[in-house]
This record gives structure tokens, C-alpha cells and sequence, in this order.
């Protein structure tokens, strides 16, 4: 079957394949990152990520459960185009790095014909088994790329993570190794919706209009702390993807590395799922059942009595 050639997401695909020659300030900014620009170790992050209760891990291009776009490796996007991110908190003089994912491509050391070459693959599928029957066939497609080539996107994707983590946090350099990796997760997964989350981000940067005011929020009791958990325990993304916000929001919690079980447990004993409708079928027609049930009781009674 030929490759898309129109289409939002041909048009998305087509614009994401334009590598730009030389790269970009974003990218040259990315590829200037080094270890001691964050507390916590990118390959810890790296080998987290890569479980199944966070991104996992797959070596063809597969879709979204929700929007379809090609994803491969640990979750990296394969089609998005450079977009502008616009800073909009003042206090904050940390630029936004959204590049395209060709840029970050090459960025890992990738050939841009190999990204192509799997852009068209991933469309040829996605025709043939729309999405709910190419996500059936994940497990049993071959190899695109190498675990090297998964392990170098994954890598270039957190370091633009953590870069886009210090625009959303202003004191990102004074927070803990594990809020730090915590920051990072939710950009990762997350991307430009974490925008979406104003109540926490409010909590985070409240009271940071200086470096010293950074700091003693950074170090502040654990009430302040249970707080921007809980802001994150409240939403929506909480309860669908429960297994691993317990994991990121423990991580928030300030004694975190003392006891990382306990700082779980504590999230976990509160972050109930995501409540199924078809429970709520369920719990309709066992209650319709009882009702029917003491309706005939009720009639066999005076049909007795009778």
C-alpha cells in the first residue's frame, strides 16, 4: 500500500521530515547538556522509562492509544513539528526547546532517510489495521531501529525534557535530585500539556521571585510539599495512568530518598483509578436485577393471598 500523501497527518509527517541544515539554537542548545546540569542521573531515568508501567520499550513505530501518531523506542515522537512554545511567566527567563522530531533525530545521531523510510512503514500499517488493530500487533513487529538508536532518542528526549522542566519550574536547579527527575518525567510524558496543569505549577513557583526564595521553597516542610502532590493526585492524568504517577509523584516528597517505598505507599494508599463506565453499567443492572427480582416476590405474594 503507498505511503499517505495527504492528510493532517501526512501534512504533520511531511513537515516533521525537513531536517534543517545547520541545526537549530534548540538542538545545538541540547547537544550542549552536560551531567552536572541536573542532580540525578539521566541513564537512572533512562532504565525507567524503558519499563512498561512507565513508557516501555519498542523498537518499531507504533501508535498513541489516543491521538495515533507514531511513537517508537521509550515513547518518542516521530512526526511533530518544530512548534513555538512561548514563555509566559515573567519570573521565569528560561526559553522553551520545542524542536522537531527530525531535528532530534538527527540530533541522536540518526539518518534522516531511516526516519522516512519508518514514517512510511508506520502509515502503510496504520491503513491497513487502523489503530485499535495495529496496537494488537506491537509486539510481533520487527525491529526499526536498534536498541543503540532507542537508547540515543531516549536520551536526547530527556535532555529536552529537563530543559523544558527549568521553563515550567524557576527554581528547577534547587530542587532535590528526585523532584528534579520527577519535573523531568512529567514534561516527558506530558510535553506542551503540562500547561494544563495551573494549580501545580502555581504551587511550585509560588513565592520563587528570587534565588533565596527559590531555595527555602526548594527545602520547604513537608506540608508545602504534600500539597503539590496533591494537586497532582486530584487530576485526571493521576487516576488513568495510576502505577506510574504514584512512582512520579513520590518523588516530590522531599524525604523521598530516604525511604522511596514509604514516599510510594503513602501516594498509593490515596490515588485511587479511574472509575470505568462500564462499572457503572454493571452496578445499574445488578440493581435493576434486585429490582425486578422483589417485583416478582411482591406479585407471587398477592397472588397467594389472593
Amino acid at each position: 500500500m503507498p505511503m499517505e500523501t495527504s492528510g493532517p497527518l501526512a501534512d504533520a509527517q511531511a513537515a516533521a521530515v525537513q531536517v534543517v541544515q545547520p541545526l537549530s539554537p534548540a538542538v545545538q542548545t541540547l547537544l550542549s547538556f552536560q551531567p552536572t546540569d541536573a542532580k540525578f542521573d539521566v541513564d537512572a531515568l533512562m532504565n525507567i522509562l524503558r519499563d512498561k508501567r512507565h513508557e516501555g520499550w519498542v523498537l518499531a513505530a507504533y501508535p498513541d492509544p489516543k491521538t495515533a501518531q507514531p511513537l517508537i523506542g521509550a515513547g518518542f515522537s516521530l512526526d511533530l513539528p518544530a512548534r513555538e512554545h512561548l514563555q509566559r511567566d515573567a519570573m521565569n527567563p528560561h526559553p522553551f526547546l520545542e524542536p522537531s522530531s527530525a531535528e532530534l533525530w538527527q540530533a541522536a545521531g540518526l539518518a534522516p532517510a531511516k526516519l522516512q523510510r519508518i514514517l512510511g512503514e508506520f502509515n502503510d500499517r496504520l491503513a491497513t489495521w487502523n489503530k485499535k488493530g495495529f496496537r494488537k500487533q506491537i509486539w510481533s513487529l520487527d525491529p526499526q531501529i536498534t536498541e543503540e538508536d532507542a537508547n540515543a532518542l531516549l536520551r536526547v528526549g530527556i535532555i529536552q525534557a529537563i530543559d523544558n522542566a527549568k521553563a515550567y519550574c524557576r527554581h528547577f536547579d534547587s530542587l532535590s535530585a528526585s523532584q528534579q527527575m520527577a519535573m523531568t518525567q512529567l514534561v516527558y510524558q506530558m510535553g506542551v500539556n503540562l500547561e494544563e496543569f495551573s494549580t501545580f505549577l502555581n504551587l511550585i513557583n509560588n513565592g520563587t521571585e528570587s534565588p533565596a526564595e527559590a531555595a527555602v521553597v526548594a527545602k520547604a516542610d513537608a506540608s508545602y510539599w504534600r500539597s503539590v502532590q496533591m494537586s497532582l493526585v486530584q487530576s485526571q492524568w493521576a487516576r488513568l495512568y495510576r502505577a506510574r504517577a504514584t512512582a512520579v509523584i513520590a518523588m516530590l516528597d522531599p524525604a523521598y530518598s530516604a525511604n522511596p517505598a514509604g514516599a510510594e505507599h503513602s501516594i498509593g494508599a490515596i490515588l485511587h483509578p479511574a472509575r470505568v463506565r462500564r462499572g457503572h453499567a454493571t452496578v445499574r443492572s445488578a440493581t435493576l436485577t434486585r429490582h425486578r427480582a422483589s417485583a416478582a416476590k411482591r406479585r407471587t405474594a398477592r397472588t397467594r393471598k389472593e
